[in-house]
């Protein structure tokens, strides 16, 4: 699709590509931002009728809470791509990133209010809106022929990967001047985004080949579980990602509590922790990229996945010191391993579609955001160092799946790819 141009007749690709990156970089940074703040807010923090509402434990709500927001990027992510496709990349993405700094500045309000039912319902409102990177992908795309397609993701990556080392540290260090202020900082770097969006984008992607299809026919075509009914690896490819994403989350979401429980650290610590384990994985994926798909990115996908739940293993076994470095270090297998295995998905089923199988791997990442959100809560109230330990578990099962992907894989190389 070639790329609109601006009401005055001049496109502008680079300066569309750099509002982009802007937009994409809030998000993620959006996204990243409560991960150190929310275990201190909850677990670290005087009890009163937020942290102990209706009498629960505090890391059971904090459990519910961080389910939310991937409970919401995961149905936004169902049709918000689908709705810039009938409605504009434009309009969508305008409309969204307004919707989002509304969940920001109500997230503040619930936290100065101290109402816990106001701060679950902003939280999936932030992520129901938070979907909308899909939208940032198509804009992206849209600018080929006029920008190198390959060239523009690897910066878009780039930039989403900063988004994760940008959040934490925001959250992490303007938590201690009231728990609202990183959420009205949030909604606050939104405003040049939306003053940006309003002056750079022209009006992407209206598909009037969609005229008298229903908003619900256009969602239920796009929507990335048909691939499961039309591929059997890709089904055994679905299962094998869900549970390696399981433990991958029990990580991402629980790690910033054993921090807190075992090594004493408050919302600045977590952010220095996680700033050193976003540097690691930029690095590895940066080295990843430069070296290229690997000349066999299962088995090497098994290798850090096994190297990963050894690790996840060991930090629900390690004292503070130790387990402090562990944190960083996990992140050198984790980077590889989603390097690698995307890479490979990218070759082997590119005859589905690379936005509908990349779709298909986020909406995983989401599912098992929400799973683990919820059960590893509920481990938490015996003891945090359970859900480390369940997220290990998670991993070696992945592991099983994956080498009967591998030996399926190689039953079937007339739709192999380089990777295969």
């Amino acid at each position: 699709m070639a790329l609109p141009v601006t009401p005055s007749g001049v496109a502008h690709p680079r300066l569309i590509l750099l509002a982009i990156c802007l937009v994409a970089l809030m998000s993620t940074a959006g996204v990243a931002m409560p991960y150190p703040i929310l275990a201190p807010i909850f677990v670290d923090a005087a009890a009163d009728g937020f942290n102990h509402f209706a009498g629960l434990p505090p890391k059971l709500l904090l459990g519910m809470a961080l389910a939310a927001n991937p409970l919401g990027i995961l149905i936004g992510s169902t049709f918000i791509g689908a709705l810039s496709d009938r409605l504009g990349r434009r309009r969508v993405l305008l409309s969204t990133l307004s919707l989002t700094l509304l969940g920001y500045l109500l997230t503040a309000w619930a936290l100065d209010l101290r109402w816990y039912p106001l701060f679950v319902f902003a939280r999936f409102l932030t992520g129901l809106t938070e979907g909308n990177v899909a939208v940032a992908r198509a804009i992206v795309a849209d600018l080929h022929p006029q920008l190198d397609r390959t060239r523009s993701f690897a910066i878009l990556n780039a930039v989403l990967y900063m988004g994760w080392l940008v959040g934490p540290m925001i959250g992490g260090f303007t938590l201690p001047l009231g728990e609202p202020v990183p959420f009205l900082i949030g909604a606050l770097t939104l405003l040049p985004c939306l003053a940006i969006l309003l002056w750079v984008l022209p009006e992407t992607g209206r598909a009037a080949g969609l005229q008298g299809v229903s908003l619900w026919q256009t969602v239920r075509q796009q929507q990335a579980f048909r691939l499961l009914q039309q591929d059997a690896l890709l089904a055994g490819l679905f299962w094998m990602q869900l549970l390696f994403a399981l433990g991958v989350n029990a990580f991402y979401e629980f790690y910033p509590l054993w921090l807190v429980e075992f090594a004493g650290l408050g919302s600045s610590g977590i952010a220095w922790v996680t700033a050193g384990l976003c540097l690691m994985m930029s690095l590895a994926s940066t080295v990843s990229g430069k070296r290229g798909l690997h000349h066999d990115p299962l088995r090497q996908a098994r290798k850090s996945a096994v190297i990963f739940a050894l690790g996840l293993l060991l930090l629900s076994l390690l004292p503070d010191g130790p387990g402090v470095v562990l944190v960083v270090l996990l992140g050198l297998p984790l980077a590889i391993y989603n390097a690698v295995l995307p890479s490979w998905c990218a070759e082997r089923f590119e005859h589905h579609g690379q936005g509908s199988v990349m779709g298909l791997l986020s909406t995983i990442f989401c599912i098992s955001n929400v799973l683990i959100a919820v059960i590893g809560g509920l481990l938490t109230l015996l003891d945090t160092r359970l859900t480390l330990a369940l997220g290990a578990v998670m991993c070696v099962l992945a592991v099983v799946r994956l080498n009967r992907l591998i030996r399926q894989a190689a039953r079937m190389p007339q739709l192999a790819g380089a990777g295969g």
